[in-house]
């Protein structure tokens, strides 16, 4: 930052120098740094981006490739933004240099390219592009090009690229090295931007593998569910939840929250949600398949201290069974009733802490009736105690419930889940919000 304040006085960039690195987004930076460059100091400016280092594709790359693949990260076209010239030259888009372009050239020896003019490839590519647009005809006038190659760790991962038109001076050694210096400080913020989408994609391929499919429907059931994460960026955390055909015409449901958060939270979430999934293709009843994962989480790293709170519906039975372990007790409501939670026989111990005592509480069903299991994430703040959150997601779920504009519409649990989410007050970071709505309607004996 010391470095940018001095350059920008010389009148080289704008203040959108200083933005670089604020934010872990690739395209955001690429855009940064043509807004740096473009109009203040060059006429066009380009950030493009190895294929092979966006793909993190590990193999050695010859010391001189016959061509390079790069992706064109940013471009700013004088005061024009990126939007109006997509059409000619997309954003995103993956070009092939040959070896004698001065962009591979600039890669393989790892020095920057000053020329007096376009170079050949890119004025053919260019006239083949847009023959008749007056935008490209200025480009293809460019009289002075800068090609400064990025570098991170000795790697080559990308170039930035500068024109100006013959109204300008051609680019001087003092403005490349200003240039180089700039490109120095982005290629350590695309590279951590990079990390980031990459451990970003890697948490939502997990969690999208962890989710159960909503607007599910079973006999005599509908379920259907919401998530938000504790904070801004992350995208998994401690909670979970699933829906669990059982034998005979048995359904389990069930959240359930690892203490903490951050990767380790999450690792015991995936393990007890591993162990539930394969009770419950055993012949045991709600008690007995908590007790096991009592044991279970005994036995695993980070599971201690984890709540749940199970629910069985047997549509033959019309019964609904709950068991809890340390969690808060699930709220009910009867067709065009008040919500209530569930007198639960016994809260139950929380996993993992030693032989627990759990207990079934059983409700016979005669009527179509909502079941909200949820984590305490929904019902704890600073600013009031977990019974004044449990009323207030009562009210929550009467008024949503009430209010729903075509109950029997396949999407309207999913509708209330998402309104339920909304009036859970303002996302302070501190805890992820889970919910699982079911709609139980007892068959006729």
């Amino acid at each position: 930052m010391r470095l940018m304040a001095p350059l920008r006085s010389r009148g080289y960039f704008s203040p959108a120098a200083d933005a670089i690195g604020s934010e872990l987004d690739l395209e955001l930076t690429g855009r940064h740094v043509v807004h740096a460059l473009a109009p203040a100091f060059c006429d066009a400016a380009s950030v493009y981006l190895l294929q092979r280092w966006l793909l993190e594709e590990q193999a050695h790359m010859a010391a001189d490739p016959p061509q390079i693949e790069a992706r064109r990260l940013a471009l700013r076209i004088g005061s024009d933004a990126a939007e109006d010239w997509e059409p000619l030259l997309p954003v995103g888009e993956v070009l092939v240099f040959p070896r004698e372009t001065p962009y591979a050239r600039a890669l393989a020896t790892g020095q920057t390219q000053l020329l007096d003019g376009m170079d050949g490839h890119t004025f053919e590519r260019l006239r083949r592009t847009g023959p008749e647009d007056s935008g490209v005809n200025a480009l293809l006038r460019s009289a002075a090009f800068l090609i400064v190659p990025l570098r991170l760790r000795g790697t080559a991962v990308g170039f930035i690229a500068c024109t100006r038109g013959p109204d300008k001076g051609p680019f001087t050694r003092r403005e490349a090295v200003a240039v180089e210096s700039l490109g120095a400080r982005a290629c350590v913020a695309l590279d951590n931007a990079r990390r980031y989408e990459r451990e970003r994609r890697t948490a939502l391929a997990i969690r999208r593998s962890l989710l159960p499919e909503t607007g599910q429907t079973f006999e005599g059931c509908r379920v259907a569910h919401g998530y938000r994460p504790a904070g801004q960026d992350n995208v998994i955390g401690g909670d979970w939840y699933d829906v669990l055909p059982r034998t005979g015409r048995r359904l389990g449901l069930i959240v359930g929250d690892a203490m903490g958060h951050g990767p380790e939270s999450a690792v015991a979430m995936i393990q007890l949600r591993t162990a539930v999934r394969t009770l419950a293709t055993l012949d045991t009843g709600p008690t007995e398949l908590m007790r096991r994962l009592d044991a279970i989480a005994g036995d695993t790293p980070g599971a201690s201290f984890a709540t749940c709170m199970y629910a069985e519906w047997d549509a033959e039975l019309r019964t609904c069974t709950f068991v809890g372990a340390g969690h808060p007790p699930p709220l009910v409501r009867g067709h065009g009733g008040t919500a209530v939670p569930v007198d639960l026989a016994t809260a139950g111990l929380p996993l993992g802490l030693g032989p627990g005592r759990y207990e079934p509480t059983v409700l016979y069903l005669t009527e179509p009736t909502l079941v909200l299991l949820y984590s305490d994430g929904l019902v704890e703040s600073r600013a009031s105690d977990i019974d004044q959150g449990i009323s207030r997601l009562s009210r929550a779920l009467d008024t949503g419930a009430d209010e729903l504009a075509d109950p029997g519409h396949p999407d309207a649990l999913s509708s209330l889940c998402r309104r339920l989410l909304a009036d859970s007050g303002p996302d302070d970071g501190r805890d992820d919000r889970t919910l699982l709505l079911a709609e139980l309607t007892p068959g006729k004996n």
